[in-house]
């Protein structure tokens, strides 16, 4: 039985490579170091579809090292270790470390990234990753830390059309049929950037069409496909332009454009939880102090999804959807946290006043810890103007910076009562 298209053209070197200039074109990073013979541990950061695994194996082949292959989807603690060993055994000195390749690394957890963690930094191994989702929230930041990270694109409408015609005059099935490509807007539009993608839905028009002479049109591709084509490839670009899309339209305040996105997800075969996540993050992000409640109906949604399933489940993922993006926006806190992240990174770890600690030995009292607090709760209106901030940044040192919609706006004249000029803005 012949391979599929996708494995018979898949490029075996850099020249056939395509896409993803700005890593691998002429004087880009990665060229540089498989050019010089030497490559660092890293991880590829992509949508399906755009070259990962294939990447990695040109690589291998070029520097001639041996490549181990693991799957996150199948490979437990036991198989990092075997692999391990058998790198450390097979190894000479002086030579290239055996390159281990990791498809979907993000579904590793975190007892299987612990245990690459010492050959990585050895470099009995370098690692190569390969992930369709965001590392900083999937891979542990040890593991992070020790690899370069390098985001691969979607391909362009140029790149798929040039393997579209490779296919067509070079492989060893589809050059033995006389194919025109007289149509290509719903190949690419269906693709959605993903070569593999691409490939399997030429290879499926081709194949059923029983004649030695084929002529693609966007009228057969659709009609081949017969099935919702969105549906077609369920790992495709789902957690990448569209959630974006979905995720803008909230912050937007478009309700109409939300539910389109949300439907896209849904037809496409998107993970429910992973819509109400997004949810519940864009209440708390987008929404904020401008209505606090909708933090409270994303999180009711992700609850009612988890206890009554699929499809039913899209009904409150609609109602939290369309609340948010019918919602006042504020972003007052988000901006709060960054900000004071960014002002500890950069004061370091400044002592608390002696006033604000905790006096529970008479060794503590002695040295003054909670001497001169001043219970809120004893004063009118449970208020006392007092130090809160460290000593080195005391004074006008302000974070939160309100945005006066109208339920933050409540907020904000509290603190003008409380505090008068320090809240000025």
């Amino acid at each position: 039985m012949s391979e599929p298209l996708a494995e018979r053209m898949r490029p075996r070197t850099l020249d056939d490579y395509v896409g993803q200039k700005h890593l691998v074109g002429e004087g880009a990073v990665l060229r540089k170091m498989i050019d010089a013979g030497r490559i660092s541990s890293f991880i590829l950061w992509g949508p399906p579809g755009v070259g990962k695994t294939t990447l990695a194996q040109i690589i291998a082949n070029k520097l001639e090292t041996p490549f181990y292959t693991l799957s996150a989807v199948t490979s437990g603690v036991k198989d990092v270790r075997d692999v391990i060993e058998r790198a450390k055994s097979g190894r000479f000195f002086n030579s290239a470390s055996p390159i281990l390749f990791i498809d979907e690394i993000h579904r590793f957890s975190k007892s299987q990234q612990d245990s690459l963690l010492g050959a990585v930094e050895r470099g009995v191994v370098t690692l190569i990753g390969a992930t369709t989702e965001n590392p900083s929230f999937e891979v542990i930041r040890p593991l992070l830390s020790r690899c370069q990270l390098y985001v691969l694109k979607p391909l362009e409408k140029d790149d798929l059309l040039d393997l579209v015609n490779r296919a067509i005059t070079s492989d060893v099935e589809l050059s033995k049929r006389n194919i025109q490509l007289k149509e290509s807007g719903a190949l690419l539009r269906y693709s959605g950037g993903d070569a593999r993608k691409l490939l399997n839905i030429l290879e499926l028009v081709v194949e059923a069409d029983g004649n030695d002479q084929v002529v693609i049109t966007d009228k057969i591709v659709e009609s081949r496909l017969q099935q919702n084509p969105l549906a077609y490839d369920k790992d495709g670009e789902m957690h990448y332009d569209i959630i974006s899309a979905f995720i803008k339209s909230i912050r937007g305040s478009d309700p109409d454009a939300t539910l389109y996105w949300m439907a896209r997800m849904i037809e496409g075969g998107e993970d429910p939880q992973f819509i109400a996540r997004r949810l519940v993050i864009s209440a708390a992000e987008d929404i904020g102090l401008a209505n606090p409640n909708a933090l409270l109906l994303a999180n009711a949604a992700f609850d009612a999804v988890m206890k009554i399933g699929w499809p039913e489940g899209r009904i409150p993922l609609a109602e939290a959807a369309v609340y948010l993006a019918t919602s006042p926006k504020s972003n007052s806190a988000y901006n709060g946290i960054n900000d004071a992240l960014s002002l500890v990174r950069s004061t370091g770890n400044q002592p608390v006043p002696l006033h604000l600690r905790n006096a529970s030995t008479k060794l503590m009292q002695s040295l003054g810890y909670h001497d001169g607090y001043k219970y809120a709760h004893d004063y009118p209106g449970h208020f006392v103007q007092q130090q809160y901030m460290p000593d080195a940044l005391n004074g006008n040192t302000r974070i939160w910076h309100a945005q006066h919609s109208p339920a933050e706006e409540k907020s904000y004249q509290q603190m003008l009562k409380l505090w008068g000029d320090r809240f000025k803005d």
